[in-house]
């Protein structure tokens, strides 16, 4: 199968992010064996088994601060 890949980056406020993190939590602990995405005009499955690999990185800079979670399957 043939990589695919989706980035978006955008400017959110604290509360904006805290939701979208609450929607992807939902959508993690829902039942099915599909999780449905829509970006505009892409919509698309993704299967997720039952169990994630986790990794989440923190770094301070300087002039700014990056936390990252990552989920793999």
């Amino acid at each position: 199968m043939e990589n695919f890949e989706v980035e978006q980056r955008e400017t959110l406020t604290r509360d904006e992010a805290a939701t979208r993190l609450r929607r992807i939590a939902n959508l993690l602990s829902g039942s099915g064996e599909e999780v449905k995405f829509d970006r505009g005009e892409m919509k698309f499955k993704v299967a997720i088994p039952d169990e994630v690999q986790w990794k989440v990185e923190f770094e301070i800079g300087d002039e700014e601060s990056e936390l990252e979670i990552e989920l793999k399957w």
